[in-house]
Order: C-alpha cells, then structure tokens, then sequence
C-alpha cells in the first residue's frame, strides 16, 4: 500500500478530503502529521509520497521527485503563516522570537526576512500555544498553520507580519511554502503505483478547487473562522506549481544557499513521465 503524508492542516483539506473520503479510491495508507514531522518521515524513508516543507527538498534534492503542479503557497497574505509581535519589527534585533517547532521552512523564511529588515534576533524554537497558555508572553512569536489562524488577534500581540505577503513585497513573486515529493528509491521500485497515486493527487485538487464551498463547510466545523473568513483564506492559497510559484522557489533556494542555510541551491527534478 501506498504510504501518503498529510499535512495535518486545514491548507491540505481541498487535496486530501476527496481521498480521505473515499471518493478516489482507497487504496492509500495516510499518515498525517505537521510538516516538521513529515520531513523527518521522508527522510527516513517512511513514506512513499507526501507533502513536505519546502526546504526538506532543497536539503535532500538527491532523494526526491517533485510532483508536477502541485504546492501549497501564496501569491501574497497566507494568513496561516504570521510574525506576531509585541513591537514593532524594527525593535526585534536581539530581542527573542519563538517559532514553532512544526516548521522548518517558515523559520528558514523568518531568517532571510529578518536579513532583509535589518535585524538579528535570537530563535528558540517551541510551542506557542502552550506558552501563552502558562501566562508567558515572547517578545515575538512565528506561528503557522492552524495555530496562526487561532492566534492571529491574540490582543498582546498587536503587531502582525503576514509572512507571505512579506515574502511579496520582498522578492514580487509567491512563496511556495510546500510542495509534495516522492521517493525516488519507491518510484524506481513501482513506478506505476506511484504515478498513479500522485495522478490522484491532482485529481483530489481539482476536485477540491471545483468544490471549494464544500470544501470550506468541512474546514467550518471545527475551526474559530466563519464561512467568510474561510473562503478567504482558501482564495489567498496557491495549489499549483505554475511559472511565478517556479522563480518563488528558485529565489527561495538561492537566499538559502547565499545564507548557508542549505549547501547550494537544488535542481528541481520532476517525477519522470508526468507533465509538469
């Protein structure tokens, strides 16, 4: 059976709820989790296709396919991606940032952005959820996913830095946050299984782009947004893997290699017989 990594994200729901519901077939084993842990699953080869953090790509490109025209990113606001701050950006340098400790690429971005605005900050990685919880307030904290769309008006952090619309008004171009992969070790062993597992990924996305107000009741049910602030959520994402998303993630891998956050940039190798 074909092991496929989820996200354990409302971001994924449009490409995983056709899926998970049976409507493409069920053959699939998914294994559902942050990103922070996918990545560490791929690594040690646990599953055979997942979506991943993009700088899990860039750091073992020799391991990986890319599966053709399909990402997770933004054209700008993500909104599930936010700096929460309790100052002004400008008066974080040596100040402490907690940042999850389910990312690796948004902490990765943090850095470059912080370059870019001038400040050096200190990072410790951690829950902030379960901090705020104990009466502790961080000067600033790097929240993603679900928790960001939690926290985003939380009333001690006045001060919010949309990371993808900082990424924009940065570079100009989206930022892909993930992508999904395949093992290169699994597709030279069963090349057909999992093409087609990787076909019903992006049929599951068209499926979840046609029905997106379906797709939005779902996300409802167990989330503080309402119908409005969900569909607006879901309008501000990028599920493809089209020109501009291209030059976002070689500019991605670029500011990594030129920080040493990675060794160089990485070749982007997608999975053979599959149009990109």
């Amino acid at each position: 059976m074909i092991r496929l990594g989820r996200i354990g994200y409302l971001n994924v729901l449009p490409i995983y709820h056709p899926i998970e519901s049976g409507s493409m077939g069920n053959g699939y084993e998914i294994v559902s989790g942050p990103p922070a842990e996918l990545n560490d699953l791929m690594s040690r080869g646990q599953l055979d296709v997942s979506s991943t953090s993009s700088i899990e790509y860039a750091r073992n490109p020799e391991r990986y396919y890319l599966v053709p025209n399909l990402a997770i990113g933004s054209c700008g606001p993500v909104q599930s991606v936010l700096l929460l701050s309790r100052r002004p950006v400008e008066e974080l340098d040596g100040k402490t940032i907690l940042v999850s400790s389910q990312t690796h690429t948004s902490a990765a971005m943090l850095k470059i952005l912080a370059s870019h605005w001038g400040i050096t900050p200190e990072y410790v990685t951690g829950d902030a959820t379960s901090t705020l919880s104990t009466g502790e307030r961080p000067e600033a904290i790097l929240a993603i996913g679900d928790e960001a769309l939690n926290l985003r008006y939380h009333p001690d952090y006045p001060v919010r830095i949309d990371m993808g619309e900082a990424w924009r008004d940065m570079t100009g171009l989206p930022f892909v946050f993930g992508v999904w992969v395949v093992q290169r070790a699994d597709f030279e062993a069963r090349p057909e299984e999992v093409r087609q597992a990787c076909d019903v990924l992006l049929r599951s996305k068209k499926w979840g782009n046609e029905h997106i107000e379906t797709i939005c009741e779902l996300a409802c049910e167990n989330s503080c947004l309402d119908m409005a602030e969900m569909r607006s959520y879901f309008d501000g994402l990028v599920y493809d893997i089209g020109p501009e998303e291209l030059a976002g993630l070689r500019r991605f891998y670029a500011e990594l290699a030129s920080t040493s956050l990675i060794d160089a940039e990485p070749e982007l190798v997608f999975l053979p017989g599959m149009s990109c």
